[in-house]
């Protein structure tokens, strides 16, 4: 192929657009995809850089701020195969989805406004799909699945936030990272890598709807712990759809969590060896408050897989409860099957958030592309995790090894009770582990809601959070 006929190298396409917060401070949004690039060698002699990648993001900068003092957040959701629309447009940005909620949703074409509340307000933002979510595609010529696993995925991250960092200007500002879900593996993992790789020193970590270690969540034979981890959210589940009368939630959770941590453990360790009596106690105490039939309970041997119980809590009513959101109720064509067909909370949250994103993007933000935006993909299956071949997934030890190399590391942890993909009990044991000394425990700092996974769509809770994130910002440059 003659040089004039070579496609022209990919190149930066960002768009820049003013705006005005409801406060009367002025921002610029800048939305668009960036070129990652590698550095290539052949047989030890550099040939230049390489294009492998073109990532999509938006930022948000507030005119007239001084950049040395200025936080700026990084911020993604998980998947693997997530864009970051849901942060972006639930709880963090300048514009926020109204969709309704749980027992009363809007109907399409739903709406769109000014989120007051939005974390720009006291921070910067940078919203970054990975490598085959929102507009990000891997570069012409170029292979995507480098990127859709553990290491590629952070590494791609990674150099995407020092790219933005350094082009801006930014490397002396207070940084934080923000993910939600497998974003949170995500973060933990990008708070060691950027420091060992880069030297990035962060400020902060948010963790919202956190999963740091597999083993929480793995439902496989041989794995007891995760029955009684996600107990204390069955409970929550089972409160919120009034099985558990005229008791405050408070105390439905003091007890799930009592029984989970000595007396639920122990007695799925007994196995066999455990006496007729003992067994029919713990039925008895495992259905009361899971909202299950003692029958039930002892068909399944006193282990409540979660979609199982997504699907036969509310059995009676010939409803299921979500995933995402236990909150939320639907239907199944079956209501004698094991396993929903459908997450009602995930058919709640697509339609809202994806007509919004696509409207913005175009609308307000001035920015065209054709290609669809990948709000939640299966493009990036089989997600690698080949560094973890014969041990479970998790990012503890490296969010720990962050913490204690940078001790100034602090980490906000956001739950939902009604959270069934990540429950809250199971990030309380996960972070108990964390190989820190006692001196940095208190770098970490919890907060919990009455919502679900993406917890914001609870207004409410959106309102309580927005605080709270904006207040541990805050506290990072005391």
């Amino acid at each position: 192929m003659s040089e004039e006929s070579k496609p022209a190298p990919p190149a930066d396409n960002l768009v820049t657009t003013s705006h005005t917060l409801p406060s009367g401070q002025s921002y610029t949004a800048t939305t668009g995809t960036m070129v990652l690039r590698e550095e290539v060698f052949t047989d030890g002699k550099f040939d230049g850089l390489r294009p492998k990648a073109e990532m999509f993001i938006t930022s948000y900068t507030l005119d007239g701020a001084e950049p040395l003092s200025r936080p700026v957040t990084f911020a993604f959701n998980g998947g693997p195969g997530s864009s970051s629309v849901w942060l972006h447009l639930g709880v963090l940005g300048p514009r926020r989805v109204v969709m309704g909620d749980a027992g009363a949703l809007l109907p399409p074409p739903y709406g769109l406004v000014d989120n007051e509340e939005s974390l720009l307000a006291v921070s910067d933002l940078v919203f970054i799909d990975p490598v085959s979510t929102g507009f990000s595609r891997a570069a012409e010529g170029e292979k995507a699945e480098p990127y859709h696993g553990f290491t590629g995925d952070i590494e791609s991250v990674g150099e995407m936030i020092r790219l933005w960092t350094t082009r801006n200007g930014r490397w002396m500002s207070p940084k934080f990272l923000a993910g939600e879900s497998y974003g949170t593996v995500r973060a933990a993992g990008l708070a060691d890598h950027l420091q060992s790789r880069y030297g990035m020193y962060l400020n902060g970590v948010l963790l919202i709807s956190s999963v740091l270690d597999y083993i929480t969540g793995d439902f496989n034979e041989g794995n007891d712990l995760s029955y009684a981890l996600y107990l204390p959210t069955y409970a929550a589940i089972a409160h919120y759809h009034g099985l558990h009368g005229d008791r405050p939630l408070a105390d439905v959770l003091r007890e799930a969590e009592a029984f989970a941590e000595r007396d639920y453990p122990w007695a799925l360790a007994r196995g066999n060896r455990l006496t007729p009596e003992e067994r029919s106690a713990a039925v008895a105490r495992i259905a009361a408050l899971a909202g299950l039939s003692e029958d039930y309970v002892d068909r399944v041997d006193l282990r409540i897989e979660h979609i199982r119980f997504f699907t036969e809590v509310l059995r009676s009513r010939r409803q299921v409860v979500g995933r995402l959101d236990g909150r939320f109720i639907g239907w199944d064509p079956d209501s004698g099957r094991e396993h929903f067909t459908a997450d009602p909370s995930m058919n709640a949250i697509m339609g809202p958030y994806s007509a919004a994103l696509n409207h913005y993007l175009r609308t307000e933000l001035d920015y065209a592309n054709d290609l669809p935006y990948e709000v939640l993909t299966s493009r990036v299956q089989p997600w690698s995790y080949k560094e973890f071949e014969g041990a479970h997934v998790t990012v503890v030890d490296k969010l720990g090894a962050a913490m204690r190399a940078n001790p100034h590391l602090r980490v906000h942890v956001a739950c939902g009770y009604h959270d069934g993909a990540t429950p809250y009990y199971a990030a309380e044991h996960a972070l108990a582990h964390l190989p820190v000394p006692a001196e940095l425990a208190a770098n970490v700092e919890f907060r919990y809601y009455e919502a679900g996974h993406m917890m914001y769509v609870h207004e409410p809770t959106r309102l309580r959070q927005s605080a709270d994130l904006a207040a541990f910002v805050l506290g990072q440059q005391a």
